[in-house]
């Protein structure tokens, strides 16, 4: 039997669903990366041009969603690694995780609230 399997179980199935949700994160972030088409098509079928539109901004809002999936596997993968150290460690040590980590979510509800005003503000254009 495999001593701490558990443990080993627990950590596998958390770095798991953190490649999820990066996958989910780059998935939005791709599907982001295409609004501008999206957009171009709405302002066509309402048969005029919008100058409001700013369809670049959705490409580089969809790059960074995609570079932040990356780092999300990135950090899920060192943080699987060095639990997995831990908990094969005969020593006690304290939970914790380092400050990127700690960075990460409010970074994400950031980036959620620009991108609500940023699509809010092209479907006031639209309309």
């Amino acid at each position: 039997m495999i001593p701490h399997f558990s443990d080993h179980a627990a950590n596998e199935r958390t770095y798991l669903a953190w490649v999820r949700t990066a996958i989910a994160v780059m998935a939005f972030g791709f599907l982001l990366e295409r609004f501008d088409i999206f957009l171009s098509y709405a302002a066509r079928a309402a048969g005029h041009s919008i100058p409001g539109l700013h369809v670049r901004a959705s490409e580089w809002l969809g790059l960074l969603l995609l570079l932040f999936g990356a780092l999300v596997v990135l950090l899920a993968t060192v943080r699987f690694n060095r639990n997995r150290k831990l908990i094969d460690s005969e020593q006690v040590h304290a939970y914790g995780g380092t400050l990127l980590e700690r960075v990460m979510a409010p970074l994400l509800i950031v980036m959620a609230g620009f991108l609500a005003v940023y699509v809010a503000r092209q479907l006031v254009a639209l309309g």
